[in-house]
């Protein structure tokens, strides 16, 4: 085992992480939600531009459940979670693991702000208290947590807007380097309102159409979870599968094959939301610890 942790408190943390999962797996059983399993190697992943899939033997490891659980959302299952390995080309560091675990859950008749509020409520019984440490620095996760859109964090942290910057194309810079670093400090926050050029696969705000109805969560600084409103528009869903997928080959990436069963279950699938949580992440942050090594059993390079 690796990590900054010695072997006893690594052996401490994934027991805490234990149950820290049961907790979480209590959650949504009180919530009504059905744990499903959807397979992990799949013929074709969401064609988003900044997200590469590990070939597999012809298919890919999956970079998210998300396609095929809003197929059994649109299957007739409105309330679903899962927790499982994912895979993302790439991706390794103090933060990063290329396999990593992801909880996601989709709710029927539900938006991104219902989303907020039950992830608030998630993570408050995953953490089992009131307060953690992070870095130094306490979070207080008693209600309310800070909410502000994409729009005003610019102007609060940067000396340029969100439009000049999507414009410049310095757009992820400027959120990764000015922006992310002072979220989440002290209390929870929830960015939303991304441009919609900045949302895949996320419902346009009916008000706003500028905007995608898509929010993050950050403590302490980091990312732990991605969440929208889903867009159900099987026309429009393909129409930006297919700028993503120009966008992946003007950038000299991998295609995929578009997935087509996914797009046609769209027709069937009712209003809902959906939320990707980095479940090393947020037990990382649960437990203060220094790397995202410490709060697993095994690294890529242990194997």
């Amino acid at each position: 085992m690796s990590g900054s942790w010695p072997l006893a408190r690594r052996s401490q943390a994934l027991a805490q992480r234990g149950a820290i999962f049961t907790r979480i797996r209590m959650f949504f059983q009180e919530k009504g939600y059905l744990e499903v399993e959807t397979p992990f190697r799949i013929p074709a992943p969401a064609p988003e531009a900044q997200i590469d899939a590990i070939p597999s033997d012809g298919w890919f490891l999956q970079t998210s459940p998300e396609l095929c659980m809003k197929r059994l959302l649109a299957a007739g299952y409105p309330r679903i979670f899962q927790i499982c390995r994912c895979w993302r080309a790439g991706e390794r560091g103090s933060r990063h693991l290329s396999e990593f675990t992801m909880l996601e859950w989709y709710r029927a008749e539900a938006d991104y702000r219902d989303l907020m509020d039950e992830t608030e409520e998630m993570v408050r019984a995953a953490a089992g208290i009131d307060s953690i440490t992070y870095r130094g620095e306490k979070i207080d996760l008693s209600l309310p947590w800070e909410r502000v859109t994409v729009r005003d964090a610019f102007l609060r942290h940067t000396d340029t807007t969100a439009e000049a910057a999507l414009a410049a194309g310095t757009f992820d810079e400027v959120m990764v380097e000015a922006i992310e670093p002072r979220l989440g400090i002290g209390r929870p926050t929830f960015i939303y309102d991304y441009p919609a050029s900045c949302s895949a696969l996320a419902r346009l705000n009916a008000e706003d159409p500028s905007v995608a109805e898509r929010f993050e969560l950050y403590l302490g600084g980091l990312e732990i979870a991605n969440a929208f409103s889903e867009l159900i528009d099987p026309i429009e869903q393909r129409a930006r599968f297919v700028a993503e997928a120009a966008q992946r080959a003007s950038d000299g990436k991998q295609g995929y094959p578009m997935p087509e069963k996914f797009l046609a279950a769209l027709a069937d699938m009712p209003e809902a939301a959906g939320i990707a949580l980095g479940l090393d992440r947020l037990v990382m942050v649960l437990l203060d610890a220094g790397s995202i090594d410490d709060v697993v059993a095994f690294t890529t390079e242990e194997l």
